[in-house]
């Protein structure tokens, strides 16, 4: 390799830089560099072996540091994964991002990165692996709970506000790019798509992070039209680089997202993570000496990799990165209310939540998960927070010994018999740990057999059903769980997800009416597994079509057993005065739509408004309606508000395969404005582009 040379870089003088400055700075560093002081930018510093056996220890428990370079003073870049929170040390546990997703909170989910970035600076990161934005294709993805939902605009909408929050601290990376919504067979499947599906419906929501303006993006370890992400041309170099003009720096997945280190360098990714191994210094070295890899491919990376350490070096506030800020009461306080607008409720027959706890004398908290801890998966999401609430201690400490509060696990019939008769209500916790759904490692997590719940917590509801009449089923999963079998035998039900350090907190708040339920499902709940796409989650291939989730319900006619957008408040809103601005537009023109919505009820609540669109007379396939924007509110009973709307033609555009362009159509375009995606209760215009 070449010599070494005398340059040293002050990083102190790269304060308040612009974009222009930034890029001068950059190239200037780049021209002084050697070739192996560039090419130990592009793999990770710790050995190998040292590495993993730190990893079978605990994964991440320190940064994992890449492109550190002493001799110029580079610092380097400093790895910790998400995305609940910061995955090292101890740390503040939020829900996962599923049940932020069911949140619809744009805003609230800027705080959580906000959060996430201090505590990740505070505990030496400057890198956030956590913008998770896979699409769901399919609820049995065992990995589901660490992304948004079904919907690309509504995971575009939540990775960005994510990463606006987390990059006012540190870089922030959006993965896995792309097409990785499968488990068990994620290192070998090769998913066969079309160029408009592949636009239009599993990129759509990474372009969206792009323009946030996103550092980094993580590539995923499946294969795309039978080329590894991590070794993919058209996603990286084409797609992402130049279609997109994407100025940061695409890192690998861990261990097996390079299989071959050449080839993974001429696709476009500029680093392998967390350790090199098939892109080590040495051995990309030999490649360019062989010719296999141009000189240029190794600037550009190492350029994209400074351009982003000098735009972040002097990034936030230094007085704030302090460890006695992670998971301190202000953190907790927020992890607490977004469990609280996390919670979907489901169902609330004859309105028999909330309880009053003045007229509760005996309650029983039921099931092998009512007293447990139980935030998530436990792979390399996993976060380890101070202290976790448990359901059954949640309701405990809200009625403070104003009323008895009984905890069974359900596992002896007749014992749980004998204490659900003599109590006024039963909260029946069920669903899933690491252990059935989550990263798949040996024989635990992976995809999930089934949609529904374990058959001996279907018994468990029925039986106690039939003794006791005034049950609460609490569901704790990361993604759809089907309840044919039991969902009338019992007068309500609440999704409380994986619901983070303080879910037992915000379930006693909302069971008791603290607390007015306001999320809403970022997903489709069948009431058939016949009526989602084919999922086998040890295909070796498996072709991903233009329709899944709400839309290929809508497309078949299929009635859900619960709408995408749909959830339950203990007050209600009434949708009118739907108005469009002009009924006639052009492509030049901006969409503008207004609603009003009006609290009929007894309570102050939020309500997630939701702006769909369909497609009247296309030339191309397209939905019955699909997402194009949304606003949370609040109204105070007996008031009324008027939401606003606003989209550019570009939204309403289809990917053209032929031209190889977007393309908006001069059609009729129907606008479809309510509080879930049911059509029979939505508000419709019409409206016609010329």
């Amino acid at each position: 390799m070449e010599g070494q040379n005398d340059f040293h870089i002050n990083w102190n003088e790269f304060k308040d830089l612009n974009k222009e400055k930034i890029e001068e700075t950059a190239q200037n560093i780049l021209s002084k560099m050697t070739l192996k002081q560039k090419l130990n930018q592009l793999s990770g510093d710790n050995p190998l072996l040292l590495g993993l056996l730190a990893d079978g220890i605990r994964y991440n428990k320190e940064p994992y540091p890449t492109g550190g370079e002493p001799e110029l003073g580079i610092p380097p870049i400093q790895f910790t994964d998400g995305p609940r929170g910061i995955v090292l040390n101890e740390s503040t546990c939020f829900p996962v991002s599923m049940a932020r997703g069911a949140t619809w909170d744009i805003e609230l989910e800027e705080k959580v990165g906000n959060i996430i970035g201090i505590e990740g600076r505070s505990l030496g990161g400057n890198y956030y692996g956590g913008v998770c934005i896979n699409l769901l294709r399919h609820p049995s993805w065992g990995r589901a709970q660490e992304t948004y939902g079904e919907d690309s605009y509504h995971l575009g909408e939540m990775g960005a506000a994510l990463t606006r929050g987390v990059q006012r601290h540190m870089m922030a990376c959006a993965k896995h790019y792309a097409c990785n919504s499968m488990e068990n067979a994620r290192f070998k499947v090769n998913v066969k798509i079309s160029e408009r599906t592949l636009r239009e419906i599993y990129l759509r929501h990474f372009k969206r992070c792009v323009d946030e303006g996103v550092a980094s993006i993580m590539s995923a370890y499946n294969k795309v039209n039978g080329k590894f992400c991590g070794h993919n041309r058209h996603l990286l170099r084409k797609i992402l680089k130049e279609d997109w003009k994407f100025d940061g720096f695409v890192v690998s997945d861990f261990l097996l997202g390079v299989r071959n280190g050449a080839a993974a360098v001429n696709a476009g990714l500029d680093i392998e993570m967390p350790y090199g191994w098939r892109m080590r210094p040495k051995k990309l070295y030999r490649e360019i000496y062989n010719g296999n890899i141009p000189l240029e491919y190794i600037d550009d990376s190492v350029l994209r990799i400074l351009r982003k350490k000098i735009q972040f070096h002097d990034i936030g506030n230094p007085n704030l990165y302090r460890q006695d800020q992670v998971a301190c009461k202000e953190h907790i306080a927020l992890a607490l209310e977004v469990a609280q607008k996390s919670m979907v409720l489901l169902k609330n027959e004859r309105d028999y939540l909330p309880l009053d706890k003045d007229e509760i004398k005996k309650i029983a908290v039921i099931g092998e998960l009512a007293d447990t801890p139980n935030i998530g998966d436990k792979g390399s999401s996993r976060v380890y927070p101070p202290y976790v609430i448990t359901p059954y201690q949640g309701i405990k400490s809200l009625l403070n010994d104003s009323a008895e509060v009984i905890c069974n696990d359900g596992r002896k019939q007749e014992e749980v018999i004998q204490v659900v008769k003599g109590v006024d209500v039963v909260v029946i916790v069920a669903g899933f740990t690491h252990k059935e759904e989550g990263e798949f490692v040996f024989s635990k997590g992976g995809d999930r057999d089934s949609l529904t719940l374990k058959e001996k917590d279907e018994r468990l509801i029925l039986s106690i059903s039939q003794i006791n009449k005034n049950c609460i089923v609490v569901l704790q999963g990361g993604s759809a769980i089907m309840m044919e079998n039991w969902n009338k035998k019992v007068p309500a039900i609440i999704m409380s997800w994986y619901s983070g350090m303080e879910g037992g907190n915000a379930l006693a708040d909302i069971i008791f009416g603290n607390v007015n339920p306001c999320a809403k499902l970022p997903f489709v709940i069948p009431k058939s597994e016949k009526d989602l796409p084919y999922f086998d989650k040890s295909a070796k291939s498996i072709e991903y079509g233009y329709y899944h989730g709400y839309r290929l319900l809508d497309k078949e006619s299929k009635e859900p057993a619960f709408p995408f957008g749909f959830g339950l408040s203990y007050t209600n809103f009434e949708y009118s005065n739907l108005k469009v601005e002009d009924e006639e537009i052009s492509p030049k023109d901006k969409l503008r739509v207004s609603v009003t919505v009006k609290n009929t009820g007894n309570m102050d609540g939020e309500e997630i408004v939701q702006l769909y669109i369909g497609y009247n007379g296309s030339k191309v396939d397209r939905p019955a309606k699909d997402l194009k924007g949304f606003a949370k509110i609040l109204v105070k009973k007996g008031e009324s508000k008027n939401v606003e709307f606003e989209l550019d033609p570009r939204d309403l555009a289809y990917y053209d395969e032929e031209k190889s362009r977007w393309v908006i159509e001069r059609i009729g375009y129907s606008i479809y404005v309510g509080g879930s995606s049911k059509k029979t209760e939505l508000l419709k215009k019409e409206i016609t582009m010329k």
